[in-house]
C-alpha cells in the first residue's frame, strides 16, 4: 500500500447485529498491522431495527473517516436489504459481502412496501465481486448466533492482507475467556464461507 492510498470499508445492518462490535474489531486489527485507521459510525434508532452503519478507512495515513461516495471498495452488509440502500457509496468494482439473513423493517412489516425480492441478483449483475452467505446459519453452527458479525469479519479478511494471527490475537483480546474459543471458530466459519 502506498503512503497515499486510503482503503475504505462500509458495514451496513440494522441494530442488534453486532456492527459497532465487529468495526471495533477491525479497527484494532488494522492498528495492529501498523496501519493508521479512522471510523465513524452512525447508529440512529438502533435499539429499535434500524439502521447502523460503520465507516472505516485504513492505509499509511488517513484524514478522514468518511469516503467519498461512490469510492468505497468494500460493503460489508449484515442485511441483505442494507447492501441495497447504501450502493451510492460504493464503486462498481467494490467487494460486497452479504449476510443473506432477512430482517424486515417496520414498512414492510407493517404491509406498506415489498422486501427486495432479489437484492444478491441485483448485486451480482451491477457490483464487482459479491460474496453472499447466511452468516447467522453459520453462527449456529458453533453454537451463538451473536456470532454472525465474527463470520462476517472472516468472510471480510480474505479480502484483506492483514495475517490470519492478527485477527486472532485481536479476537481473543475483545471477548471474554468463555467466548474466545467460539468466536474463533466463528471467524474461521467466514473465512471458509
Amino acid at each position: 500500500m502506498s503512503d497515499y492510498e486510503v482503503k475504505s470499508i462500509l458495514f451496513a445492518g440494522v441494530g442488534g447485529q453486532g456492527i459497532l462490535r465487529a468495526s471495533d474489531i477491525i479497527c484494532e486489527v488494522i492498528m495492529e498491522a501498523g496501519f493508521d485507521v479512522k471510523k465513524s459510525e452512525v447508529h440512529g434508532m438502533a435499539q429499535r431495527g434500524g439502521c447502523v452503519t460503520s465507516h472505516v478507512r485504513y492505509g499509511r495515513k488517513v484524514y478522514s473517516p468518511l469516503a467519498e461516495p461512490g469510492s468505497i471498495q468494500t460493503l460489508v452488509s449484515f442485511e441483505k436489504m442494507e447492501a441495497l440502500r447504501y450502493l451510492k457509496d460504493v464503486r462498481k468494482d467494490a467487494s460486497i459481502i452479504v449476510n443473506t439473513e432477512e430482517i424486515y423493517p417496520p414498512a414492510v412489516n407493517m404491509g406498506d412496501l415489498p422486501y427486495p425480492s432479489d437484492a444478491v441478483g441485483f448485486l451480482r449483475n451491477n457490483y464487482g465481486r459479491v460474496i453472499s452467505f447466511n452468516a447467522a446459519e453459520l453462527a449456529k453452527t458453533v453454537g451463538n448466533i451473536r456470532t454472525a458479525n465474527v463470520v462476517l469479519l472472516g468472510a471480510l479478511s480474505n479480502h484483506m492482507t492483514i495475517d490470519k494471527s492478527i485477527w486472532e490475537n485481536v479476537i481473543k483480546k475483545s471477548f471474554p475467556e468463555k467466548l474466545i474459543k467460539i468466536n474463533l471458530e466463528a471467524f474461521q466459519m467466514g473465512i471458509n464461507a
